[in-house]
């Protein structure tokens, strides 16, 4: 099999490489495979609660529910806080 790269794949396998992780071009393909491999397989295993969380989302957004950009920023930095808070040795 023969694959055509982008000059952008091919910097980023080569600073892969230089970062001392990889021995070669074709474990740096091959861990991303790997990964490509467990993503696929953990959204097909959440597709179900992904799907009933964005059909959620969209009816708030119909009832005039939704977040603003700022809201939405401030209620992450909050959670963010909280699991700090939580998780903190």
């Amino acid at each position: 099999m023969t694959i055509n790269l982008s000059a952008e794949q091919e910097r980023l396998i080569a600073e892969a490489l230089q970062a001392g992780g990889y021995e070669s071009a074709n474990d740096v393909i091959a861990r991303a495979l790997e990964v490509l491999r467990a993503e696929d397989g953990l959204l097909h295993e959440q597709r179900d609660e992904i799907e009933s969380k964005i059909d959620r989302a969209l009816a708030q957004f119909e009832n005039g529910q939704s977040f603003t950009a700022d809201n939405a920023r401030a209620d992450m930095e909050q959670r963010k806080a909280d699991w700090l808070r939580d998780h903190s040795g």
